[in-house]
């Protein structure tokens, strides 16, 4: 499968909507980008620093400083697809912020969601 236009979608477009997402359900944005920073090794200044640059999705998770080794510990169905069945490293880890993002709109309790 070609995922040659997810990885080129860039994260300012997608960032709003993860935000979006989380705060439908009553989360916050700081909740938000607790997540995403849990998951890639961004500081909350790293976050915005590639907002800002503009950069792409794949840009975004190839220079992010460390993903998370807890990671594979995210498991589960994000739109109709097993996380832990992609094949593809870098669409493995879009999927799991996705499915990381649901969880906090779905009400799960934050350190349940950073697999403490």
């Amino acid at each position: 499968m070609d995922h040659s236009k997810v990885f080129a979608m860039k994260l300012s477009k997608v960032y709003p909507l993860l935000v979006q997402k989380a705060e439908r359900k009553g989360r916050t944005r700081e909740e938000a980008d607790t997540v995403i920073c849990w998951l890639t090794g961004y500081d909350e200044a790293g976050l915005r620093r590639q907002l800002e640059r503009d950069v792409d999705y794949r840009t975004f998770f190839e220079e992010a400083p460390q993903m998370n080794p807890q990671a594979e510990q995210v498991r589960g169905v994000v739109c109709g697809v097993r996380v832990e069945d992609v094949q593809d490293p870098l669409m493995r880890d879009i999927r799991r912020l996705d499915k990381l993002i649901d969880e906090l709109a779905k009400g799960k309790a934050l350190d349940r969601i950073l697999r403490k």
